[in-house]
């Protein structure tokens, strides 16, 4: 299993956990939210940087 796959699983794991122990609005709140937050925390060469080797990875 490649890295990027156990870090889906990971996010779908928790996610599916999430909704047992909260509602679902927060649940979806959280699963949004991190990643976004995570993003925004990066400097704007760290951004370029990230769309250019997500880029490369998809193959354009």
């Amino acid at each position: 299993m490649s890295r990027n796959a156990k870090i889906a699983a990971g996010g779908v794991a928790v996610g599916i956990i999430l909704l047992f122990f909260v509602p679902w609005w927060a649940a979806l709140l959280i699963v949004v939210g991190v990643p976004a937050v995570a993003y925004l925390t990066l400097d704007p060469s760290q951004r370029r940087r990230l769309r250019r080797v997500g880029r490369k990875e998809l193959g354009r």
